[in-house]
């Protein structure tokens, strides 16, 4: 029976670490179902288990770094274009991996334009859970597809109520890994498309508040919110944070 592979997969990954990969896996993508990979393992294969990619990979351009043998210990470096085995087929991009292999995947500048069918292939968490309060008809926490941008997830939630959901004003609050907050107003356009600036894509427990109109009281349709979002989030501190 061929021993694990140990590998490392570092960068804009759900869960970067050091992965044991075997002929026959069982992993987890974040949010989604068991999966069963069998043969020697893969990049795809590790990417899984690791949880998947977050919505700032990089997929045109993976690195992969190999020891050679020897006593200088050199490495070797491969460039893998993972869209073109979503979107192409192209196996060949799908190395299979070596103990000690590193698999690095870097930031992209821009979110993709075709985030939403990468968000489809099995190389990115399936679903997360997104908090939508304010002005909008079904307040509450929703599971939602993975990298919905943030008009779908307005309108998952019954979509702003007529005459008090400002759709000009909307917050995006966002708890990032390190544990910093940020704080970021929209103006909905039901007809815009993907994009950082106008419609970003949505991360697992991310806050989205419809504001009220002037003509409407600012503290209604909070009350979906009562326990704390997240240990550096609590109800008290979301209040605050969307009424500055």
């Amino acid at each position: 029976v061929p021993r694990p592979k140990l590998v490392s997969v570092i960068g804009e990954i759900e869960r970067p670490g050091i992965y044991s990969l075997t002929t026959e896996e069982k992993t987890n993508l974040t949010g989604g179902p068991q999966l069963t990979n069998k043969g020697l393992p893969t990049i795809v294969d590790a990417i899984q288990k690791a949880g998947g990619i977050t919505q700032s990979a990089n997929l045109k351009k993976v690195i992969v770094l190999r020891r050679l043998p020897g006593i200088n210990k050199g490495l070797k470096k491969a460039e893998i274009n993972l869209l073109s085995l979503i979107f192409d087929g192209d196996h060949e991009q799908n190395l299979y991996l070596f103990d000690g292999d590193v698999i690095k995947i870097n930031k992209a500048e821009k979110t993709p334009s075709n985030i939403m069918s990468v968000a489809q292939a099995n190389l990115s968490p399936s679903t997360i859970k997104v908090r939508v309060i304010g002005q909008v008809n079904d307040p509450g926490e929703i599971s939602l597809s993975a990298n919905t941008p943030l008009v779908q997830a307005v309108l998952s939630a019954g979509g702003t109520i007529p005459w008090k959901g400002n759709k000009g004003n909307v917050t995006l609050v966002r708890v990032n890994k390190n544990g910093t907050i940020t704080k970021k107003k929209y103006k909905i356009d039901l007809n815009a498309g993907v994009s950082d600036n106008n419609n970003p894509p949505l991360k697992d427990k991310d806050i989205v508040y419809v504001r009220s109109t002037a003509i409407n009281n600012i503290s209604s349709g909070l009350g979906a919110v009562v326990e704390p979002i997240s240990p550096v989030v609590t109800a008290i501190t979301l209040f605050k944070l969307i009424n500055d």
